[in-house]
């Protein structure tokens, strides 16, 4: 009876023994965790609310000066976050703030001719040169200015940009004369950072007043990076409309002295694009006996670029229609940073009715784009009543069942 007990009475203490150094072994762990510098590589500023990692916090923050600063610190508690929500607009979005940068007046009091004379003490001639190599034709577009800001913090090697406002941009939608504009910006040529800012309901002048933060980048690099600002418009029932685009080649310009203000004319988002939109392959066989037809996605072919100085990541959808409604739907996988794809997918459609008259084949090749919604590089359609090579290739698989057949086709504006 007696080693029944001591058994048990030593299994109770270890018990107690391997739980009490587990949850010690937890509690180093997390105070270790919590001491550790989070691995932040970028930092975005909304409205003038700074969302900053408490471990990277230092006197002077980016998006305020000290003034604003001081105001904060008398008005709430040290390393505190504080939104009135009270305050926010029908679409949740704060007012309309006026930060001071150095300085300098408001933004919101600067013309755009105070931006320009501003830009002409602090950028480059050879920025200067793409500003007045805009054609008469982007000038009667009349697609809007975009105002926005650099700087670059070297204590932090962080490389800020804000966001401010685009005024004069056209109306994309035709029943309210109005859009819903947001912009996405790319870094190039790496695009290893894609942002994009919040979308702003119903208005032509947004006030988007957003920083994005980009840490790790060396002030060595700067000259050698190209800012892609892609001004749109959301769409929720389509495709978002392209609006136009700003291209910021940051090579001579400075920004060791502090904050430099800027504004682009909004050009069309084409105008440097070539004007074709590559080749697909396609293989087609048509199985009478099982009414099934097979669709090859081989290859493609001088796919157009999908930034100015990008690559892009083409993938294809492949849509089946029978009497111009969407039966089925399939697609490719992304290939990296190619402009001639190898895809070699093979896909198998059900035919729901005898003889392809009323069946069609759309393919879509996509850009990849996991910030926003893809692009449309290209698009093919093939059928009984295709034009040019499209109903050529569809000609041949009616007319000869069981065949394997492939053809390069040329790609059209999506």
């Amino acid at each position: 009876d007696e080693i029944p007990t001591v058994v048990g009475i030593f299994s109770a203490f270890g018990l107690v023994f391997s739980v009490s150094l587990f949850a010690w072994i937890c509690c180093q762990r997390k105070s270790s965790k919590s001491n550790k510098t989070p691995p932040y590589k970028f930092v975005h500023v909304l409205k003038g609310v700074d969302i900053y990692p408490e471990n990277l916090n230092s006197k002077k923050k980016f998006g305020a000066d000290d003034k604003s600063e001081a105001k904060n610190k008398s008005a709430s508690p040290k390393n505190s976050l504080h939104l009135d929500l009270e305050k926010r607009d029908l679409n949740g979005n704060f007012p309309k703030t006026t930060p001071k940068i150095q300085s300098s007046p408001d933004l919101e009091n600067l013309s755009p001719k105070h931006f320009a004379e501003r830009k002409k003490d602090s950028v480059s001639p050879d920025s200067l040169k793409s500003i007045t190599s805009l054609s008469s034709e982007d000038k009667q577009d009349k697609l809007g200015t975009l105002f926005f800001s650099l700087e670059y913090n070297f204590e932090k090697k962080a490389f800020v940009v804000n966001i401010k406002e685009a005024r004069g941009l056209p109306a994309m939608d035709e029943q309210s004369m109005t859009s819903d504009p947001y912009i996405k910006m790319t870094i190039l040529p790496e695009k290893k950072h894609k942002v994009k800012t919040r979308v702003l309901r119903k208005t032509l002048d947004p006030a988007f007043d957003e920083t994005f933060t980009f840490y790790g980048i060396p002030y060595s690099q700067i000259q050698d990076l190209t800012l892609h600002f892609m001004i749109l418009s959301f769409d929720r029932f389509s495709r978002d409309d392209v609006i136009g685009e700003v291209l910021i080649p940051l090579a001579g310009i400075e920004l060791s002295e502090g904050r430099l203000l800027m504004d682009r004319e909004i050009i069309k988002r084409n105008v440097r694009k070539s004007s074709g939109r590559g080749e697909l392959l396609i293989s087609l066989c048509y199985q009478s006996t099982t009414n099934t037809l097979t669709v090859v996605v081989l290859k493609a072919r001088h796919l157009p670029k999908s930034d100015v100085s990008g690559l892009s990541d083409p993938y294809v959808k492949v849509n089946l229609y029978h009497a111009k409604k969407r039966i089925s739907k399939k697609k490719t996988h992304v290939k990296k940073c190619t402009p001639n794809a190898v895809f070699n997918e093979l896909f198998v459609f059900d035919i729901p009715c005898e003889g392809l008259d009323d069946i069609s084949i759309e393919f879509l090749v996509l850009d990849s784009d996991r910030g926003s919604r893809n692009e449309v590089i290209g698009r093919l359609i093939l059928g009984s009543s295709a034009e040019g090579t499209g109903g050529e290739h569809w000609k041949e698989i009616c007319e000869y069942p069981r065949r394997q057949i492939a053809k390069w086709h040329m790609l059209c504006d999506g």
